[in-house]
């Protein structure tokens, strides 16, 4: 078996298609760049498809290591025969690979092996062989000065079989296939836990089960949660019964009572010592594994959403940190998101200098020509939603409600800290907020994503596996938007396909040494930006006004040739061919196609010359919440109010009503038929307008529907 055939068994693709992508992976070409400028190699593979690619072609690699390890291990131990050399080399799961290692991986001290040190590994072969009609006879061969009696002698001979029958691959997938159909999770709450504050919201676990292949991912990883603080127990079970039939019908082989008597009890201690609980942690370890790839799923569609979020583009933006007793603080920033001023107001208790804070706004807003106010929706935000909406302005003003999840991390960052070397905190953080309504795209990329607030239980799943996921969906958004290469900053830069944080930062060295790029080719001078970086990279950053129009579209560099044949053809020159429909509309693209371009590339070019470097996003529009809400207890069940989706799960979406705690709209309660996928229904930031169902003061919780 190798790399192509393996992945071919997970994805539904061709090998010609895997083969082609495998080979561009290996000459170090990113996901983005294949989809986008390779379609022909590929066969017009998604960044889907070549993400599945990568995944199993790494799991294919880690499989292999493995498998050289346990060769590796068995041969030093002198016991690799050539049959099981095959059988670990044709091995297709890391499962079938330790099942075949398990009988010579080096064990701690357990009764096997002491048994086997008193030397009854004999008698346990004749138990075994279930032929000898005197096993007591027998056994009494083995009493010694360390075996005291045929029960000793026979006990030592079972704890051999034991470990034996733990150790059969037969043995272990029936009953992997009876875990997989019939294993419950239940969970218990710890008497001592019960009444604790900490524990009362996992309450609905304290005497649960279920079959475990019908438990949810969000469920699971709650479960596992509270395991893990300590506030219940788990316990994973299958059928008794059921399993020891499995290894009766596998391992008794006569009707010697004399040998199966100790076989059935060799059996029970087996299934009870050993293999229950392997196959419980094996199975639960798996199911954690789904309920891991699903929440990582969740979080990489809400942060896919997120990141691509409608900005405003480049206006000049008043930006406020709303708070109470620290007062509001205030940021003027300019079209390219500089800091042209900053300060404290005062508009509510306990200070209340309202007089003065209107002033001051006004002034502002004149005096740096301001074009948009945004607001951080945490602390204090409504009323100053209230404050802002008074003053009587010269002009209209769009004033945006931002969420600012995570700017309080990125405030404290060392990206932070090296934009913003001489302020605090609290002027970075207001800046973020103002930002975030610019651009969401270019001011998120810089906070872990982990820190944004969208997702389930990211702080529960595997992290390595999360970090990997996300990273994947920041590159694809960054790539997908176009980077302005002479503005973009050096965490935004760093996502670009083949440039990477060192060659970011020697971008922005760059351009400040010697100014803004005039043209793509000047890439080439950047310090270690060879060919290849530029292959992968030229295409996704853009020159605004450029001399070549080409610099300031998704047409790759390798294309401009192409491209300037068609506008010689269609006689016009090549700034007249951009965005002219009609002579793009005449241009007959079979006549374009060679060895290396074929009809998707074609197209691709043909649609970017119709409309070059147009952002993907829509732009930002002012959304309001109910003026007379303003904190839950304004709530009342039957109202309907207008709301903001500001989160997605498996289990429903939450909306920001325009107080301090979100409502939850259950999967149940999001359309008159069956739902399965939440996103199928709604998007991150959508505008609804939901019926309030029910409140829960003591808890603060609010139930809402999209039903009528």
């Amino acid at each position: 078996m190798n790399v192509i055939s393996y992945i071919a068994k997970h994805v539904p693709v061709s090998e010609k298609q895997i083969n082609n992508t495998v080979k561009l992976l290996e000459e170090g070409a990113t996901i983005p760049f294949i989809s986008r400028y390779r379609k022909e190699m590929t066969g017009d593979l998604d960044e889907v498809a070549i993400g599945e690619i990568v995944k199993f072609k790494a799991a294919f690699e880690a499989l292999e290591k493995r498998k050289e390890s346990v060769l590796s291990a068995i041969k030093e131990q002198d016991a690799l025969t050539s049959d099981l050399e095959q059988k670990i080399i044709k091995a297709e799961t890391l499962t079938e690979v330790e099942d075949l290692y398990l009988p010579y991986k080096k064990k701690k001290k357990t009764k096997a092996t002491v048994a086997k040190e008193l030397g009854l590994e004999p008698l346990a072969k004749v138990i075994f062989a279930q032929k000898e009609e005197e096993i007591g006879y027998v056994a009494s061969q083995y009493i010694d000065d360390n075996v005291a009696n045929e029960e000793e002698a026979l006990q030592g001979a079972r704890d051999i079989i034991a470990e034996w029958i733990n150790e059969d691959q037969q043995v272990r997938n029936r009953l992997r296939r009876l875990y997989q159909r019939k294993a419950t999770v239940s969970s218990t709450v710890i008497k001592t836990k019960k009444d604790a504050e900490e524990a009362q919201k996992y309450q609905q676990y304290f005497d649960w089960s279920e079959p475990l292949h019908k438990c949810p991912s969000h469920r699971l990883l709650a479960i596992l949660r509270a395991e893990n603080e300590k506030i219940v127990r788990l316990k994973i079970e299958v059928p008794e019964d059921d399993a020891l039939d499995i290894i009766d019908d596998v391992m008794i082989k006569s009707n010697v009572e004399s040998c199966t008597d100790h076989m059935f009890l060799a059996i029970s201690d087996a299934y009870k010592r050993l293999l229950d609980p392997a196959l419980s942690n094996e199975v639960l370890n798996e199911a954690k594994e789904k309920a891991d790839d699903a929440a990582i799923q969740v979080f990489a569609d809400n942060l896919k959403q997120l990141l691509l979020a409608s900005p405003l583009g480049e206006k000049r933006i008043l930006a406020l940190d709303p708070g109470f007793k620290s007062g509001c603080k205030l940021v003027c920033l300019s079209e390219q998101g500089d800091l042209l001023h900053n300060e404290n107001i005062y508009p509510h208790p306990p200070q209340r200098e309202v007089t003065n804070a209107i002033k001051k706004v006004k002034s502002l807003v004149n005096a740096y020509k301001i074009e948009a106010i945004a607001i951080g929706n945490g602390t204090a935000a409504r009323e100053t939603e209230f404050f802002i909406k008074k003053i009587p302005f010269d002009r209209d003003l769009q004033v945006f409600m931002v969420n600012e999840s995570g700017a309080s991390v990125y405030s404290a960052s060392k990206i932070a800290r090296a934009e913003f070397p001489n302020y605090d905190v609290t002027v970075r953080g207001a800046v973020s907020i103002g930002r975030r309504l610019a651009d969401p795209l270019a001011e998120l990329v810089k906070i872990d994503p982990k820190s944004i607030g969208v997702g389930q239980y990211q702080h529960d799943v595997d992290q390595s596996k999360l970090k990997q996921e996300l990273d994947t969906v920041v590159m694809s958004c960054v790539n997908s938007v176009g980077i302005n290469v002479n503005t973009a900053s050096v965490p935004l830069l760093s996502y670009v396909s083949g440039i990477g944080e060192k060659l970011a930062e020697n971008i922005v060295t760059f351009r400040s040494e010697n100014g803004p790029l005039k043209s793509r080719e000047e890439l080439k001078k950047v310090p270690r930006l060879g060919g290849k970086a530029f292959e992968q990279a030229a295409a996704f950053l853009r020159i605004t006004e450029p001399e070549n129009p080409l610099d300031n579209s998704a047409v790759h560099p390798e294309r401009y040739k192409l491209v300037a044949k068609m506008a010689k053809d269609s006689g016009v020159a090549l700034k007249e061919l951009i965005g002219n429909k009609k002579a793009i509309s005449e241009i007959k693209i079979q006549d374009y196609i060679n060895d290396e371009v074929g009809l998707p590339t074609l197209k691709d070019i043909l649609q970017e010359l119709q409309k070059p470097g147009v952002d993907p996003r829509t732009r930002a529009s002012v959304f309001e919440f109910d003026p007379n809400i303003k904190t839950i207890e304004d709530l009342k069940s039957g109202m309907k109010l207008p709301g903001l989706v500001n989160n997605i799960t498996n289990f429903g979406c939450f909306v920001d009503v325009g107080i301090k705690e979100s409502g939850l709209i259950h999967i149940s309660k999001l359309a008159n038929e069956f739902i399965s996928d939440v996103n199928a229904v709604v998007k991150l930031n959508q505008q609804l307008m939901v019926t309030v169902v029910d409140v829960d003061l003591s808890r603060k919780r609010i139930q809402l529907s999209l039903i009528d």
